[in-house]
This record gives structure tokens, sequence and C-alpha cells, in this order.
């Protein structure tokens, strides 16, 4: 009789979920099947980046693929993806790992970086002008075990720069304004011994140039720009200390409480840092570039493995919800490595509360990163999802009636 009791109250709460759920329109529709090119995007995926190739006003996506050649899916204009990588850019297998999109010869037309790990060879593609495009790796002057980087002018002169986040001392390459590039390190950042994951830029004190958000493994940092492309280390004065050790796979700025200024999420991991402590942290800027953590009062509680975390707005309402991919497992390389994509929605005043009513159940797998454009043309968000150990996914906003 109790097990009877237990089993029709589990149906009945299992009944009032899908009855909840059911009150909400679906904000997105899972279009992976029919719109990419499926079985060339599977476990392999690290990074992707949209980037409009060919001019043609639609956005196109390159895909860093681990160990193996990149992807470029060609978009055309409705949200079908064809993969092109053979005819536009060369096929060489390295450890790829992280994606910047810029105009780097100024030239008219967006070129492509990707930074490596393990072999260490850093990956630059000039765009010919029609979407096709020409190995200047050898416009590299530095290496390193590389897992991050950041490509914008950083120094104020009009050119794209390219910032290298290494397990070591990090890498600023300046531009000299037809994409060949010198190293700046030692005059432009301050000497750190860091295993960096992630690199931002933001301006963060609102004096008009670009700051550094610097995700580690063990101690993030935030360097502030003095208007010429030199960065110091204001951690201490600006960045609350953690009470535990963090490992930190991804860092993103957005205004979540909507005062005119940039917030920090924390996407946190214990994979490499014994006793690290997992739970994401959102940090909320005084107007002057300083945090204070209000992780308590507005993140959920979360004990998994966050290995990317995006501010997007996914209800279109005007503030900023959050998209994290996350892990059960002990190790990111682990076999058992499952995923899973959470929704928090924000409540206008940068409070999150879980919505997991917003993706299709569809989605899931092994997310290392979420990349948010219109990919269709249709004025609303889509979402493109890559897969370390899975299928790659891609859903579409829905376009709902007012």
């Amino acid at each position: 009789m109790k097990l009877r009791r237990l089993l029709i109250g589990t149906l009945l709460l299992c009944g009032l979920a899908v009855a909840a759920l059911a009150t909400y329109e679906a904000l997105f529709i899972d279009v992976t099947e029919t719109h990419l090119p499926i079985d060339d995007l599977f476990n392999r995926s690290m990074d992707a980046a949209p980037i409009d190739i060919d001019g043609d006003g639609d956005l196109d996506l390159i895909v860093a693929i681990e160990h193996e050649p990149n992807i470029l899916l060609v978009n055309d204009g409705v949200g079908h993806f064809a993969n092109e990588s053979v005819a536009r850019i060369p096929q060489r297998a390295l450890d790829s790992e992280d994606i910047g999109v810029a105009d780097l010869d100024r030239d008219g037309d967006l070129d492509i970086v990707i930074v490596s790990e393990d072999d260490r060879t850093n990956e630059m593609y000039l765009n010919n002008g029609d979407g096709t495009f020409t190995d200047a790796g050898d416009r590299w002057p530095v290496d390193g075990t590389s897992n991050a980087v950041a490509v914008a002018d950083v120094d104020g002169d009009g050119d794209p720069d390219i910032l290298v986040g290494n397990n070591g001392q990090n890498a600023l390459l300046m531009n000299s304004g037809s994409g060949r590039f010198s190293d700046a390190t030692t005059s432009h950042l301050p000497t750190i011994e860091d295993v960096t994951q992630d690199l931002e830029l933001g301006d963060i004190d609102g004096d008009g140039d670009l700051d550094l958000l610097v995700g580690n493994e063990d101690r993030n940092r935030l360097l502030i720009n003095d208007g010429r492309g030199v960065f110091r280390d204001e951690s201490e004065l600006r960045l609350p200390v953690r009470g535990g050790r963090e490992e930190t796979r991804e860092a993103d700025f957005g205004d979540v409480d909507s005062d005119g200024d940039l917030d920090i999420v924390f996407a946190n991991v214990a994979f490499s840092v014994q006793q690290a402590v997992r739970q994401n942290r959102l940090l909320i800027n005084d107007g002057s570039g300083r945090f204070t953590d209000e992780t308590d009062t507005r993140l959920p509680k979360d004990g998994s493995q966050t290995v990317d975390a995006d501010f997007i707005d996914l209800d279109n309402d005007g503030d900023l919800d959050l998209v994290l991919a996350e892990s059960s497992a002990t190790a990111p390389t682990s076999q058992a490595l499952r995923m899973r994509y959470l929704t928090h929605l924000n409540d206008g005043t940068g409070v999150f509360k879980y919505a997991r009513w917003i993706l299709p159940w569809t989605v899931v797998g092994n997310g290392f990163d979420v990349e948010a454009a219109d990919f269709n043309g249709d004025g609303r968000i889509d979402l493109y999802f890559c897969s370390r150990m899975g299928f790659d996914r891609l859903v579409f906003g829905v376009v709902l009636d007012n």
C-alpha cells in the first residue's frame, strides 16, 4: 500500500511538473538535424565564432577542432550551414583551443586567429576577400602553451591587437596596422606566471579603453589599461578574494543590473586545482571598476563543474540572462564526461533564477562553448553549442507573437 501511494504521488508530481512546463512558451527550437552537417561535428569541437567570411550579410561559423583540421561552416542566409572547410581554409591538424576574429590587416574583411595548447603552434588565417583564407602563421612572433585569445584594439590606434592566455606568462602582440605583429609583452604586461584559461576585454572603469579580465587556475586577475595598451595588475584593489581556491574556465562581462557598468561572472570547475570551490561567482561593479561578490543573493547554488558561462538575452526582455555548460565529471578528459546546459533568467535587477524550459530537451551533450547570434536573419538570438565529446547543436530563437 505504501509503495502504491508513493508511485501515485510521484506520478502526480510529474504531471504537475509537465503541466507547469506547458504553461510556458518554448523560446528555442532544435534545428541541428536539418541545419548542420552533423556527422562532421562530432566529438572534437572546442570553440566557435560567428564570422561573415564572404561579406554577404549573414553569419558563418569557424569551429576550432582539437587535434584535427578546423571546420568552416558557410551559411546560406537562413541558417543552413554547409561544411566548406577544405575549399576555403588551410587544413592543419593542431590542438586548436580558442578563436579570435577581426580585420587584422585592415583590408575590409574578417580574418581568424586560433591558439593551440599541446603543440604550441598558433594559427593565423588572412581572408582573401572572397571567404577563402591564406595561412599567415609566420606572423606570430611568439609561441606558448595557449588556451585563450582576445583580439581588439587595446592601444587606441585603430587596429586590432592580440592577447594570448598561456600556461606561464601571457602575451600581448601589437599590430603594425597591416596585420604584422610585434611582441609587446615585456613592456605592456605585468610579469606573472599563471595558468590562464580565458581572456575577456571590457571597459570596467568607464575611461574609454579596454581592460583585461584573466580567468585562471587558482587566482583570477583584473588588469587595468592606461589607454595606450599598457596593463597593470589591480586585482587586489578591485576583485574580491574568494574564501577558498578557485579554478575558472570561463569569464564574461555584462551589465546584469542595468546600471550602465560591466559586471562579471566566473564559470568554475575543480579539474586541476585541488579543493577548488565549484560554485560559480557573480561580481557586481560599483561603477568605478571595483567589484563585490554578490553570488549568494543573486546566483543559484551550483555544485557542478561549469566549463562555460555567457550573458545572453534569452527571452528578449532587454536584460542579460545566463547560459551555462556544466559537467559532473572529475576531469575534462574523462570518457564519462557528461554535460548539461542550464539557463538562468534575469529578473531585471541582476537576480537569476533557474529556468529549464528555455532550451529544448534535446539540447544535451559535452558542451565547451556557447555562441549567440542571429544565424537565420529573423531578428531573434540563436545559439550554437560546441561539444568536445558529442555532437554540436544549433537552436533557433522562436519569434513570439506580441
